[in-house]
């Protein structure tokens, strides 16, 4: 079948399409013929290098969308011909508040969605939504899971509240808006362009700044009323205590990256114990999460956002796009019709 490869940590342009064996489902498997998969940062941090553990050759991808093609041993033939989406990671464990020791997301170090065929465990497909196209499937499963944790889970987003969510235009941030939006909470948002932000006011964000103005979250807590409930951060870097002088009390710092590196001062600690302020790291999400998650945009008829669509053999273009940040929701790879 064929498959991207990565084979060197030099970047998008040496990723090449090449042929790999077809996988046969093991027992509790099920094998799917991938109509579409989509990139996530974590697809380019492989081909640099700098994502932890990272071991070549491998066939990256977590996203995927596809019919069920073929069957192991213990699981229903009835399965066969099913139009599933990907859970995208494996071994979340027993906590539903952080994962076990044997967490993996999917594509590195095993098999990734950026193939013709995957085999997952058949607890790990999900009915695709009748109302989304096949691209639009692939789009959703790490970064809305990633997004619907933090906003959901960790941030407890309910009608009413007022929210700040970073970096307007990537997948997760782009979700973050989606899931915070049709909660019922009031957002705001920061970009690095002005274009981005607008595309986030189209949906429903009710402001926004750019964050290269020294007084971007002065102003967006201005606009907001006085501040925020919970602001959805993967940026980090040197606006982190800012952005927490500006939360209200009890309010949420939830952050899932640190693109911009460690805040080199420590964030107002006496301010953060009075008002009750809390930072909460996160990342990915369990199964429940997941379904909860496809429930939710299926009842609300959402759709995520995507930036483009190319096919497999430009996969390094694809990988380009999101080394330049340039994309707006997501890039996703067509693979079959």
């Amino acid at each position: 079948m064929k498959a991207v490869q990565v084979t060197d940590k030099t970047g998008p342009k040496d990723i090449r399409i090449t042929d790999i064996p077809t996988p046969t489902p093991g027992p509790g498997e099920v094998r799917v013929k991938l109509r579409t998969a989509a990139l996530n940062r974590r697809d380019y941090w492989i081909t640099v290098g700098r994502y932890p553990g990272v071991t070549f050759p491998c066939t990256p991808g977590s996203d995927g969308a596809g019919v069920i093609d073929a069957v192991g041993e213990g699981v229903d033939a009835k399965q066969v011909g099913r139009e599933v989406v990907i859970y995208p990671a494996r071994n979340w464990g027993d906590n539903p508040e952080t994962f076990g020791p044997d967490f993996k997301i999917l594509g590195m170090p095993d098999q990734g969605t950026f193939a013709e065929y995957i085999c997952v465990p058949a607890s790990d497909v999900y009915d695709r939504p009748a109302h989304l196209s096949w691209e639009e499937a692939a789009a959703v499963p790490l970064a809305g899971l990633t997004a619907w944790r933090a906003v959901v889970t960790q941030a407890g987003a309910r009608p009413g509240q007022k929210a700040l969510i970073t970096g307007a235009g990537s997948g997760v941030s782009t979700f973050a808006i989606q899931w915070a939006v049709n909660h019922g909470v009031d957002v705001w948002v920061s970009s690095g362009s002005e274009e981005k932000i607008e595309k986030a006011r189209a949906l429903g964000a009710k402001g926004g700044a750019n964050y290269r103005d020294a007084d971007c979250y002065k102003k967006l807590a201005a606009e907001a009323g006085g501040g925020f409930d919970f602001c959805i951060d993967s940026a980090g870097g040197e606006a982190v205590p800012e952005i927490i002088n500006h939360l209200k009390p009890a309010g949420r710092f939830v952050f899932f990256g640190a693109t911009l590196g460690i805040p080199s001062k420590c964030p107002n600690l006496p301010m953060m114990f009075f008002r009750h302020i809390r930072i909460q790291g996160t990342t990915m999400g369990t199964p429940d999460e997941f379904r909860a998650m496809l429930d939710f945009l299926t009842k609300k008829k959402l759709k995520p956002v995507v930036h483009t669509v190319l096919p497999l053999d430009k996969a390094a273009e694809a990988h380009e796009l999101l080394e330049k940040f340039s994309q707006t929701g997501k890039v996703v790879l067509k693979i079959a019709d």
